[in-house]
C-alpha cells in the first residue's frame, strides 16, 4: 500500500534539501495562499494560521467573502490534480494549520 501524502516543512537548516518528487507550495508560488497569517492577527485574530487557512479554503470555495484573485483560484482549482499523490512543502510549522493540508485534501480526493 502505497504511503499517504505529507505535508514537510521547508527549513533553512545547513543540509537540508526538499525530498524528490516533493512540490513546494509557498509564496510565491501559484499554490500560494494569498492570506497571510500577519494579515489575520493585524485584524485581530488570536490564531493567524487558523484564520489565514479558513480563508483559504473559504476562497477556493468561491465563498463571496473571500473575493479577488479569481484567475489564481480558477487556476488552483483546475490544476490541483497536479499535486495528487505527491509531498508537499511549506514553511509552517507542522504543528499549526497551513494551505499546504487544504491542497493535499483537494488534490487527493479528485
Amino acid at each position: 500500500m502505497a504511503e499517504r501524502p505529507r505535508r514537510i516543512q521547508r527549513k533553512r537548516t545547513k543540509g537540508w534539501r526538499m525530498p524528490p518528487g516533493a512540490v513546494y507550495v509557498g509564496r510565491p508560488t501559484k499554490w500560494g495562499n494569498p492570506f497571510t497569517v500577519e494579515a489575520a492577527r493585524e485584524a485581530g485574530y488570536r490564531d493567524g494560521h487558523a484564520m489565514a487557512v479558513h480563508a483559504y479554503r473559504e476562497w477556493l470555495r468561491g465563498n463571496p467573502l473571500y473575493p479577488g484573485h479569481e484567475h489564481l483560484r480558477d487556476h488552483i482549482l483546475t490544476h490541483v490534480h497536479d499535486l495528487a499523490g505527491k509531498d508537499l512543502v511549506c514553511w509552517c510549522p507542522l504543528d499549526e494549520p497551513c494551505h499546504a493540508d487544504i491542497l493535499m485534501e483537494l488534490a487527493n480526493d479528485c
